[in-house]
C-alpha cells in the first residue's frame, strides 16, 4: 500500500500535476485500497489547516501584495542603486540588496523574482550584463527572502512543531544576511572579471534622499520583527498591523495605492492563500498516511542505522534534502518530511531551532535547482531564455549558498547566537 501511495504520486508529478493535487489525488487512492473510511480527508485537512499561527499567513501575504502595489519595489531598487552602483556590476549588487531589503517585507522568494526581476533583469540587460547572468542574480538572491524574516516556511515550521515564530524569525537573520554578503561577493568578483559597467558615485544627498523614499517601507520589517520578539503582538497580530501599515503606507505616504486597486488585490492574496492553504491540508492528510504506514519511524531508524555520529547524520540529511528539493516545492517538503527528520537531530543533539533554519535553508536551495527550481522559471520567463542557461550562470551563487548551508549545519552559533540574546 505505502509503494501504491508513493507510485501514484510520483507518477502524477511527471506529468506536470500541482503538487497539491498529486499529494490529495495519490492519498485518495491509498484510501480507496484500504479500510480506512474516507472521511478521514476532510478531518486530516482540516485538522493541518485549523492552527491559529496559520492565520498569519494571509495576512503576510496581502501585506506583502499592498507594499508591492505601493511602489515600494522601485523604491528599494533606487535605494540600493544609490547605495551601490558606483561599484563595479553595481547593478547586480544592487540587485542583491533589493532582494535582501524586499525579502524582509514579502517572506517569499517567488514575490521577490517576480517584482524585483521584472525591473533589475531588463535594466542589467540594457547596460550590458550578460541576460543569463542578470537572470541568475535574481532568481538566486531572491532565495534570501524565505530565510530573512518574516518567512512563510519558517512559519510552517513553528506550526508543525510548536517552535516560536519570533525565534525562527530572529534565527534566520544571520544566515540570511551571510546569504546576501556572499552573493554580493561572487557578484562584485564575476562583474571585475567581466568588466561589467558602474554608475557615477552619488552624492551623499541623493543616497540619503532614495534611503528616505525607502524608510517606510523598511519599517514594515522593523515593526514585525520586533514587535514579536517584544511581545508587543502575536505572529498573527503582527500579519495584521502589517495589513494596515501597508494600507497607511501606500495611502497616504506613497500615494501610489488607490481604492479601486484594493479589491484586486484581495483577491489575488485570497487566492495565493486559499492555495497555499489546499497544499497545506493535502499535505498534513499525506503525512498522516505516512505516520499510520510508521514511515517516520522507518526513516528515522535507517539513518541512526547507517550512523550515529552527529555531523555525518547531518550532512546525509542535508544530502537527502537537497535532491528532494530539487524535485518537490518547499512548504509541501517541509509539511512532510519536518516533523520526521527533526526527531532524528534532536536525538543525536541538534538544537529544534538550528535544524528548522537547516531544513528551510535546504528546500531554499531547491527554489534555484533545476527540475523544479520556480525561481529560476519566472526569471527564465522575465528574461526570455532558457532555464539551463539561467542554471549554469547560477552555479557560482549555488556554491555560496551550500557554503551557508554548512556554516549553518556545523556551527550552531549562526543561527542561534540571536535567538540566545533576545530569548535568553
Amino acid at each position: 500500500m505505502t509503494a501504491l501511495l508513493f507510485i501514484v504520486f510520483l507518477v502524477l508529478l511527471a506529468i506536470g500535476f500541482p503538487i497539491a493535487f498529486a499529494l490529495g489525488i495519490s492519498a485518495f487512492t491509498y484510501l480507496l485500497f484500504s479500510d480506512i473510511p474516507l472521511m478521514v480527508i476532510p478531518q486530516k485537512m482540516y485538522a493541518g489547516i485549523d492552527v491559529f499561527v496559520l492565520l498569519s499567513i494571509p495576512g503576510f501575504i496581502l501585506a506583502g501584495n499592498l507594499m508591492n502595489a505601493s511602489g515600494i519595489t522601485g523604491r528599494i531598487i533606487n535605494f540600493c542603486n544609490a547605495l551601490l552602483g558606483h561599484i563595479r556590476g553595481g547593478l547586480g549588487l544592487a540587485n542583491v540588496g533589493a532582494s535582501m531589503l524586499f525579502g524582509g517585507i514579502s517572506g517569499t522568494a517567488i514575490a521577490d523574482t517576480a517584482s524585483i526581476g521584472s525591473v533589475m533583469i531588463p535594466a542589467m540587460n540594457k547596460e550590458g550584463y550578460d541576460v543569463p547572468f542578470s537572470c541568475a542574480v535574481t532568481a538566486s538572491s531572491s532565495t534570501i527572502g524565505p530565510v530573512i524574516p518574516p518567512s512563510l516556511p519558517m512559519i510552517i515550521a513553528a506550526t508543525l512543531t510548536g517552535l516560536s515564530v519570533g525565534k525562527l524569525f530572529v534565527a534566520g537573520i544571520v544566515p540570511g544576511l551571510l546569504l546576501g554578503v556572499g552573493f554580493m561577493l561572487i557578484t562584485y568578483l564575476i562583474s571585475v572579471k567581466r568588466k561589467y559597467p558602474k554608475r557615477p558615485r552619488k552624492t551623499f544627498g541623493f543616497v540619503f534622499k532614495s534611503f528616505f523614499q525607502a524608510f517606510w517601507a523598511l519599517m514594515m520589517t522593523v515593526i514585525i520583527l520586533f514587535g514579536i520578539i517584544g511581545g508587543v503582538f502575536t505572529p498573527t497580530e503582527a500579519s495584521i498591523v502589517a495589513v494596515i501599515y501597508a494600507i497607511a503606507i501606500g495611502l497616504w505616504v506613497y500615494k501610489e495605492l488607490k481604492i479601486k486597486m484594493i479589491p484586486a488585490i484581495l483577491l489575488q492574496s485570497a487566492k495565493t492563500t486559499a492555495a497555499l492553504m489546499v497544499l497545506v491540508g493535502f499535505a498534513n492528510l499525506f503525512a498522516w498516511i505516512m505516520t499510520v504506514e510508521e514511515l517516520p519511524q522507518l526513516i528515522a531508524n535507517s539513518l541512526l542505522e547507517l550512523t550515529s555520529n552527529k555531523f555525518m547524520l547531518l550532512l546525509l540529511i542535508n544530502l537527502l534534502l537537497i535532491f528532494v528539493g530539487a524535485f518537490m516545492e518547499t512548504i509541501a517538503a517541509l509539511l512532510i518530511l519536518f516533523p520526521v527528520l527533526l526527531g532524528v537531530a534532536v536525538n543525536v543533539g541538534v538544537d529544534p531551532v538550528q535544524f528548522a533554519i537547516i531544513m528551510v535553508f535546504n528546500l531554499v536551495i531547491g527554489l534555484t535547482t533545476p527540475p523544479v527550481g520556480v525561481c529560476l522559471f519566472v526569471a527564465s520567463s522575465i528574461g526570455g531564455i532558457s532555464l539551463e542557461k539561467i542554471a549554469v550562470a547560477g552555479l557560482p551563487y549555488l556554491m555560496v549558498s551550500i557554503l551557508v548551508l554548512l556554516m549553518i549545519t556545523y556551527i550552531p552559533e549562526v543561527s542561534l547566537w540571536l535567538p540566545g540574546l533576545f530569548y535568553e
